[in-house]
């Protein structure tokens, strides 16, 4: 086997020392590299982890403990009661009721602020005189206090003299008592928190639609696509991801509203005709001192919205596929 050879001493040629070591030193700082790259990760991950481990995972573990125990508020001692809190919630005949309030507040929110968000950002999307102004207006109300939206609702709405009532009358239509009749209640508070929180529906949607690639707007109508098969076919499936992207925080921000209802209505008229799970919760833990079933409360909201949000991400895997 021949061997290669220095053609001046015939002996075989070596590689010089530099490029010898080339090999290991370029190991070396790749190695480096990576070890920085991992310090780096967990030096920005760390801290927000344990935020999230103190402020958050905790909280729940802890509300979830508390929710087998029947505790007073006032009262330093608690007493261990097992699952009684949990067979009560679902053996009371109100838990049905203020699920049933839940879930009509919660998917009128949802569908009503996106629906309508949806169809003002393709409005204000185009080139309008004073589209601006417009957008701050549509954008303000969300950054309002929930509790000032309410007092200010209070008189829109009052059946008397609110101007919902005036709109009313004047088209010949019957005033309902938006204070007395549980069903028109909770269309108030359903229609005041929309109200509030289109904004950030709009918002969404407007960003989405202004970072539309305009080849394919081009393309369809080089196709012959009427305005509606162009919004049917083109526009809809871009926006999927920021409709799954709303369909959750709308859910979970329209589930927690509680200063909205408290200023209104206080949970009623009629003892809970719109009364929550999360005002609810307020009502049990800090009206009626029972911090234990308060926490069964809201361990089953929890539990509920765990599920929804994953049938929701199923839901979007398989159309993503």
């Amino acid at each position: 086997m021949q061997t290669l050879s220095s053609p001046v001493d015939g002996h075989p040629a070596t590689a010089p020392p530099d490029l010898a070591e080339r090999g290991p030193a370029r190991r070396r700082a790749r190695a480096g590299g990576l070890f920085r790259e991992k310090a780096l990760f967990v030096a920005l991950v760390l801290p927000n982890l344990a935020l999230l481990g103190v402020f958050t995972y905790r909280p729940l573990l802890d509300n979830f403990r508390l929710s087998f125990f029947d505790w007073n508020i006032s009262s330093p001692t608690s007493t261990f009661v097992g699952v009684a809190n949990y067979v009560e919630w679902f053996g009371r005949d109100d838990s049905w009721l203020i699920l049933r309030n839940t879930g009509v507040f919660t998917v009128s929110a949802v569908v009503g602020s996106m629906v309508l968000g949806l169809a003002l950002a393709l409005l204000l999307d185009q080139q309008l005189i004073g589209r601006g102004i417009v957008r701050s207006a549509v954008f303000a109300p969300f950054v309002i206090a929930g509790a000032a939206i309410g007092v200010a609702f209070q008189f829109i709405f009052d059946p008397r003299f609110g101007m919902v009532s005036a709109l009313l009358t004047m088209v010949g239509l019957p005033v309902p008592d938006f204070y007395q009749d549980p069903d028109w209640a909770l269309a108030m508070i359903t229609i005041t928190y929309i109200w509030k929180n289109l904004g950030y529906s709009f918002v969404i949607y407007l960003a989405a639609l202004q970072a539309k690639p305009a080849e394919l707007y081009e393309a369809a109508e080089i196709d012959g696509a009427g305005r509606w098969t162009t919004f049917r076919s083109v526009t809809l499936p871009m926006l999927r991801p920021t409709t799954f992207f709303l369909s959750i925080t709308v859910m979970l921000n329209s589930l927690q509203v509680f200063d909205i209802i408290y200023v209104m209505t206080r949970g009623g008229p009629q003892g809970n005709a719109t009364t929550t799970m999360v005002f609810q919760v307020y009502q049990e833990t800090f009206q009626n001192f029972r911090a234990g079933y308060g926490a069964t409360v809201a361990t089953i909201m929890f539990l509920i919205l765990l599920v929804i949000t994953y049938l929701q991400v199923r839901v979007m895997d398989r159309n993503a596929r």
